[in-house]
């Protein structure tokens, strides 16, 4: 039996103001043996799609699932809509990874982590280059999963950088809402800062020295494939790459999940079975599906 327990945290902002809020739970096994964290995207949140049905199916292989909502992800306190526009446009790179601290530092007081154990990372497009900068400076982080994820935080052209610069914000249309969503220059100062190694995902990813599966979509219509041949050139020695052939950015999932297509389904229990075999889980439900 799986239950499921909600958490809020609240943390200091660097400038002032009203604390930032990070909202998630916890898919919780009857026996849990492993713990994994999983990281949602740019313009994705907790509830998404697939990370619930992802989170489930962990839960269902005896691995404790915590997944939140970046405090910066634009997800109003229903965690489905986008009403906290105004924290997505100040949204960075660097409070992120203060965020994912934040929670494991939380895990850890729940125990939910342990020193002994430690867990595992998983991170999906944006995320999962959040979860690269984690993985290499942690040495809790026994294993890492990512799903197309970005290999640099330079995702704008140097043109539209120069726009987004003069004009002090840049607008970004959510496909699935329609809603645009803006973007300010706090990003931008990190984007350009590409001497800091701290956010050097293409650097940290050479330095990973634990398990990590990179899958990614063959057909990505987001990150390009060729990022993530780019991480595994850069990780070989640990690495598995899992390219799926046909697999979009969501490998098919639409949010509400109402229905789990193949592709994803294939996904996620690979996934689920990588982590069990890292991490410590005997005698898991395993799926058929091989990476």
């Amino acid at each position: 039996m799986i239950s499921i327990e909600n958490f809020q945290i609240e943390r200091k902002r660097p400038e002032g103001g009203k604390p930032l809020v990070i909202r998630g739970e916890v898919f919780l096994p009857d026996a849990p043996q492993a713990t994994i964290v999983i990281l949602h995207g740019f313009k994705g949140f907790a509830h998404f799609a697939h990370f619930p049905y992802l989170a489930r199916k962990a839960a269902d292989a005896g691995i404790r699932a915590v997944t939140f909502d970046f405090s910066g992800s634009g997800i109003g306190p229903d965690r489905e809509n986008f009403t906290a526009l105004e924290e997505f446009q100040t949204n960075t790179f660097r409070q992120e990874l203060a965020d994912v601290e934040q929670v494991i530092s939380e895990s850890v007081r729940r125990g939910w982590i342990t020193r002994e154990r430690g867990y595992g990372l998983m991170g999906h497009s944006r995320g999962g280059g959040v979860a690269i900068l984690r993985t290499a400076r942690d040495p809790r982080v026994k294993a890492l999963a990512t799903w197309n994820a970005v290999s640099t935080t330079v995702r704008w052209s140097a043109e539209a950088r120069d726009d987004w610069r003069r004009r002090g914000y840049v607008d970004i249309e959510n496909a699935r809402t329609k809603q645009m969503m803006r973007l300010g220059t706090a990003l931008l100062d990190e984007v350009e800062s590409l001497s800091s190694t701290e956010l050097d995902i293409a650097a940290a990813a050479a330095r990973i020295r634990v398990p990590w599966l990179i899958v990614h979509g063959e057909a990505d219509e987001t990150v390009p494939v060729a990022e993530g041949q780019q991480l595994r050139d850069l990780s070989r020695s640990v690495s598995t790459f899992w390219k799926v052939e046909g697999g979009n950015h969501g490998f098919g999932g639409k949010h509400p999940l109402t229905e789990v297509p193949p592709l994803l389904d294939m996904v996620v229990r690979g996934t689920v079975n990588f982590f069990a075999d890292n991490l410590g889980v005997s005698a898991p439900r395993r799926s058929s599906e091989a990476v």
